[in-house]
């Protein structure tokens, strides 16, 4: 029983240290992640520091504002393996997301199966980079319309607003990842057969 309790505190323990690394890799201060989560301040300080025990009502939010799952907040990985042992997660009635990076960091790694559904652009902050795996997907940027198809990558601001997902009526899968706000937008495609548009915007730098 007393190693039971053991193991518990450890994880306990090990909680703040891991929600102040995820909120300092994300860039946040504790003020924006209050606003992004509803918790206040001095909840958040708490615990990061330990000095408030983690509860559900506590860490689903942060799990929600910080994308990650419940699970990478309360136990760190194993050690000593290297094999990532992927769970995915069906999103809606068709989508169906692998994390592909389990413990939170400066950019999260995901395979998405994306499903034929309609536009709507959406903003918030970060940065993202996408690599098409097969069939074609549809990216929109603002105003600008892009195809990209597989070998080719997109990398933006989410700031701007933006969406994306199959070109046609047949699904994309995609590599998705997703890090703290980077440099304004930068997309690298080809145009589409039989058209002379230039599909390329340049920028200061790649995402990192």
């Amino acid at each position: 029983m007393c190693r039971v309790d053991e193991e518990l505190e450890r994880l306990l323990d090990g909680i703040g240290p891991r929600l102040r690394a995820l909120r300092r890799d994300r860039g946040l201060t504790l003020e924006q992640l209050g606003a992004d989560t509803g918790l206040s301040v001095s909840t958040l300080s708490r615990l990061e520091s330990g000095k408030r025990r983690p509860t559900l009502d506590l860490l689903i939010p942060l799990a929600r504002a910080h994308r990650v799952a419940l699970d990478d907040l309360v136990a760190a990985p194993a050690t000593g393996d290297p094999r990532v042992h992927l769970k995915p997660v069906r999103k809606g009635r068709a989508d169906v997301v692998v994390p592909l990076t389990r413990y939170p960091g400066r950019v999260q790694v995901f395979k998405h199966l994306l499903a034929p559904r309609e536009p709507k652009l959406v903003s918030h902050e970060g940065h993202e980079w996408l690599y098409v795996l097969a069939g074609e997907l549809r990216l929109l940027l603002g105003t600008r319309e892009h195809l990209l198809r597989p070998g080719e990558v997109a990398e933006f601001d989410t700031r701007e607003p933006h969406w994306f997902g199959p070109a046609g009526s047949t699904p994309v899968e995609i590599l998705h990842l997703f890090g703290p706000r980077g440099d304004q937008a930068v997309v690298r495609t080809t145009p589409p057969a039989g058209t002379g548009q230039d599909c390329s915007a340049a920028s200061s730098g790649p995402l990192t």
